[in-house]
């Protein structure tokens, strides 16, 4: 257990947020994900390929609210954990994610996000089959994390915070989740982007069991990040 501890990095999920596949580039007031070696933790994710998306389930769109697609070659959500006192990054290489949202239009605005949980990459095939096996996000029985939210507030101009459920391991909890939205001109055409993070505690979603409840090598706080472009349908 002595080894398996020394090369976990734990996380999350989600989780959340939101969508399709890995790109590069960092969250809103955070620096970009890293990528843990045999020796340290090193930058990661700015190293790492972009994985497809994997499709997203039909929805009825919300009226008011328009729909957008992402764009998984410029889009990523991983997390960081802290092992030892420092900080391992990981990212899921699958996740869909259905994107309805307007300023003026909140009531009708709606994410809903679901991971693939067997898809966690942290560049170290050792650590990614230890957290995919049953003490952790155990993927065989629980294949993916859920995020839906229910209600959207705005803090300030391109800033909001939405409330929503998250699933892990078949817990669901509410959580309320800042983002920045922002429109843009790329090449003449209208995008825009979905950027924000929230931590959350691994064992409130039962992600350590057995010894890894003990959070003195691999801490509770999770921190869940996401940056995503997104396209007008």
């Amino acid at each position: 257990m002595r080894r398996t501890h020394a090369t976990l990095s734990l996380v999350l999920c989600s989780t959340m947020v939101l969508a399709c596949g890995p790109a590069h580039g960092p969250s809103p007031a955070e620096a970009a994900p890293q990528t843990p070696t045999a020796a340290a933790v090193t930058p990661m994710l700015a190293a790492t390929p972009v994985a497809a998306a994997t499709p997203a389930a039909a929805a009825t769109p919300a009226a008011g609210a328009p729909p957008y697609s992402v764009d998984p070659a410029k889009s990523w959500l991983g997390f960081t954990a802290k092992q030892s006192g420092g900080d391992v990054d990981a990212r899921f290489d699958k996740f869909s994610a259905q994107i309805f949202f307007a300023d003026a239009n909140l009531a009708t605005s709606r994410f809903d996000v679901q991971v693939t949980t067997q898809s966690v990459n942290s560049q170290d095939s050792d650590r990614d089959t230890v957290l995919r096996d049953k003490d952790l996000f155990d993927s065989a029985k629980y294949p993916t994390a859920h995020f839906v939210t229910s209600a959207f507030t705005r803090k300030a101009a391109g800033q909001y915070e939405a409330t929503g459920k998250l699933t892990i391991r078949d817990v669901t909890r509410e959580i309320r989740l800042p983002f920045t939205f922002q429109g843009a001109q790329e090449g003449g055409k209208p995008v825009a982007w979905l950027k924000g993070g929230v931590t959350v505690n691994r064992l409130d979603y039962g992600v350590g069991q057995g010894d890894w409840k003990d959070t003195s090598v691999v801490g509770n706080e999770v921190r869940v990040r996401f940056e995503l472009r997104l396209l007008p349908k």
